[in-house]
């Protein structure tokens, strides 16, 4: 352990694999390789209000198949590549709403898209990918999740991909959302 105070505010990246359903918590893109970086908020940096995470999509994927909305902000950015984040050539559809209110969206050219708190949103799809684009999603809360229109029906729901606990070094996270309560400065 460092004698530095404020080591706790950072967090060393490190590649994440697929997800899927690990006991009853839902997991993202189980089958498909991510290409990225995530900071999945308080699980990595006590205090946290905010998951951040992006990456180069290089190939058709479709992400977040069911509707949900989160209680805070949450912003998608799709760019070109760092090399021009205006280089875009992809065919993205994205819905916004749910049910009568929903409304479907292309995205054809660099975007950026805030979704307000509590507004439903997805399916996100990546139909086509002509050239790799960077992605990103920023949610401004201290864990991931919100509330799901599941095939089941409607569920609240926390994931943080397939991490290490922050609470316990010997398993997985399992989202039960207890490294909300922990502050960096203990």
């Amino acid at each position: 352990m460092s004698d530095l105070k404020y080591e706790k505010l950072f967090y060393h990246n490190r590649p994440e694999k697929g997800s899927k359903f690990i006991d009853g918590t839902y997991r993202e893109n189980e089958n498909q390789e991510v290409f990225g970086v995530g900071f999945r908020g308080a699980c990595q940096i006590p205090g946290s209000g905010a998951n951040i995470g992006g990456g180069l999509v290089r190939d058709p994927i479709f992400i977040d198949p069911y509707p949900h909305k989160h209680p805070s902000d949450e912003y998608l950015a799709f760019l070109g590549p760092p090399s021009d984040r205006y280089d875009f050539d992809a065919y993205i559809e994205f819905t916004l709403g749910l049910g009568e209110d929903a409304e479907m969206y292309v995205i054809d050219r660099p975007t950026i898209v805030r979704i307000p708190a509590n507004m439903w949103h997805c399916p996100l799809n990546f139909i086509r990918v002509g050239k790799p684009l960077f992605f990103q999603v920023s949610l401004m809360q201290g864990g991931f999740g919100g509330t799901y229109l599941m095939p089941e029906g409607i569920q609240e729901l926390a994931f943080n991909g397939v991490i290490d606990c922050v609470m316990d070094p010997n398993k997985l996270c399992d989202a039960c959302q207890k490294c909300l309560t922990l502050d960096w400065r203990k």
